[in-house]
């Protein structure tokens, strides 16, 4: 079935509070979906962020973002005022999110939120204890780990005090029953979270929307997951990582990437039948209706680099599980909806794990012009069974990365797309994606809006100016939905 969708991670969603959120700007870009002709709206990860703001470094792989939240359902529910909210400072420029004001202002409301819903009886009711009881296996760790990092002045836990760093069961019992309400402004935030992403889902479904999620490979060393399962990890007797996860050294990095999270206990996973890992996978497919596994070569090998090491140079390759973990599934779940992130060097061992689990991989057209015709990413060689982009959340916008090319490369671009000039290039990509044999495409919304590079997402390795831009309200025409939408019946993806 040819198909094709949109990218556009929640945060990038005009809103009214400084930030992307479940609010009436979200239904309304469905709606826009629709009138487009669109199937699918893929979204980044949705995990509360810590320091970097990155949604692949969250505080737990289970939890949701409170930032994402609707205010407008607290002052609907007489939790909080219009005033409360119009008060606070969530950042004053409409096209980038200002995250120091989110966190310093987002939660005071947040708070405000709470402890009305407290007044009001909100823990009594049976939907919300329902909640408690069927998220209690991640949940209740999660709350302790955020209560404890607030005691902590919201240090990693491997600065707390070691009685509660290591889990020692009086510990836990102690900061429990001495910080239960604290834990219960959590357990708050994921109800009405949960709630709120439920109810758009079901809107988007209802519309034919169906939703791509993202599930990063890794866990974030500042996470819940590893305090709360330090079994699940390569760690020592401390609870420290033994080694670290990142990528070598190539033709973009001398040194090689290094990215810091904790790795796999893979034997350990295998024992327990993949116990954690089919659980992650239930959650997600609650979430979403699509899922993209982030870094799919890290399933089969991954690149271990000692933990303290400065760069990923000393790093070695190390078997992952391969295809039992997705058998695992399969078994588990039957036939599941899969986008493989096979971007990268991939050996042959990689590309026989894709064949074997059918999942499709991704094209991405910003990495078809270097090398020859037999590229794998130039339209002319791509297969039914993958996902064509023109970009991706980590690449530059299409007119950004056009007009930064070598003049080679841009010569290389025009050759190839029959272009005078870069006039509209990002049309042309656009109008080329969707006439691949591939059965999906999805054009990140900048694409569509012809932005430059300063619509970008996210520059890998790097801090400062990332997952900030945001939508500006209002250039979700009915000109520019027809115009999509035309495109899609002309490719045959309506």
């Amino acid at each position: 079935m040819r198909r094709s969708g949109i990218l556009l991670p929640i945060s990038s969603i005009p809103s009214k509070y400084g930030i992307g959120s479940f609010s009436k700007e979200a239904y309304e870009f469905v709606d826009f979906l629709v009138e487009s002709g669109q199937k699918l709206w893929q979204i980044l990860p949705l995990g509360p962020t810590g320091y970097g703001d990155s949604p692949y470094q969250s505080f737990s792989t289970f939890a949701g973002n409170p930032y994402f939240i609707d205010l407008q359902e607290f002052i609907d529910l007489g939790y909080v005022t219009k005033e409360d909210c119009d008060r606070l400072n969530f950042g004053t420029h409409p096209e980038y999110v200002d995250y120091g004001q989110m966190y310093n202002h987002r939660y005071l409301i947040l708070e405000k939120a709470y402890e009305s819903a407290l007044e009001d009886g909100l823990t009594e009711q049976e939907d919300y204890q329902a909640f408690l009881k069927e998220n209690k296996y991640w949940l209740k760790d999660y709350a302790l780990y955020m209560t404890v990092k607030g005691v902590f002045d919201n240090t990693c836990w491997t600065d707390w005090d070691e009685d509660i760093r290591l889990r020692r069961p009086a510990a836990l019992k102690r900061y429990t029953n001495e910080y239960s309400e604290q834990m219960g402004f959590y357990y708050f935030l994921q109800y009405f979270f949960t709630k709120q992403w439920d109810k758009l889902k079901a809107y988007a479904n209802e519309k034919g929307i169906e939703i791509v999620g993202d599930v990063p490979i890794y866990v974030a060393f500042d996470s819940a997951d590893i305090w709360a399962n330090p079994e699940l990890f390569q760690l020592d007797e401390e609870n420290l990582p033994i080694g670290v996860a990142g990528c070598p050294p190539d033709a973009f990095s001398e040194t090689g990437q290094l990215w810091g999270n904790p790795l796999y206990d893979w034997e350990y996973h295998k024992e327990t039948k993949y116990t954690w890992w089919l659980k992650r996978i239930e959650h997600c497919y609650k979430r979403y209706d699509i899922v993209r596994i982030d870094h799919f070569r890290g399933f089969d090998e991954y690149w271990f680099v000692p933990y303290g090491d400065e760069t990923a140079q000393n790093g070695k390759w190390l078997p992952g599980p391969g295809l039992e973990l997705f058998k695992a599934m399969k078994r588990k779940f039957g036939e599941l909806k899969v986008i493989a992130e096979d971007l990268g060097f991939l050996t042959p061992s990689v590309l026989q794990l894709l064949e074997d689990t059918g999942f499709p991989g991704m094209k991405v057209l910003q990495f078809a012009f270097g090398g020859d015709a037999k590229n794998l990413y130039l339209p002319h060689n791509h297969k039914v069974n993958s996902v064509v982009y023109t970009g991706t959340h980590d690449n530059e916008t299409t007119v950004g990365w056009y007009h930064n090319l070598n003049d080679w490369t841009r010569g290389h671009v025009n050759k190839y797309f029959g272009l005078a000039d870069g006039k509209d290039i990002h049309w042309k990509f656009i109008s080329v994606a969707l006439s691949s044999v591939a059965d999906t495409v999805v054009i990140p919304m900048q694409d569509y809006l012809g932005l430059g590079n300063e619509a970008r997402i996210n520059m890998p390795s790097s801090l400062g100016k990332n997952w900030e831009w945001r939508m500006k309200a209002g250039v979700c025409t009915k000109e520019l939905a027809n115009r999509i939408k035309e495109l899609a019946i002309i490719y045959g993806r309506l």
